[in-house]
């Protein structure tokens, strides 16, 4: 998904967060995740906080979003692919 220039045509505002995130620019990023006000965005703005290591706020935003905060064994890469797939429909 990161490979293309730009993020995905018409994508919601939660995947340009996963596709900035995923080219290394959190701070676009987490713009875009806060900007898409629906639970997607929360998702991913939740993942970018514990990614930034504030979990207190991640776990306020997987609250948000009624999702668990992943287990401490789950990678960043893991969690990332796995809201990237389920956003996608890629399950």
């Amino acid at each position: 998904m990161t490979d293309a220039a730009a993020p995905p045509e018409g994508a919601s505002g939660a995947v340009q967060a996963l596709w900035h995130d995923g080219r290394g620019d959190w701070d676009r990023a987490h713009a875009c995740a806060q900007a898409d006000g629906g639970s997607e965005g929360a998702w991913v703005h939740a993942y970018l906080h514990r990614k930034e290591g504030d979990v207190g706020n991640a776990g306020y935003w997987y609250a948000r979003a009624r999702r668990p905060m992943p287990a401490a064994d789950v990678t960043l890469e893991a969690e990332w692919t796995a809201i990237a797939r389920e956003l996608l429909g890629e399950r």
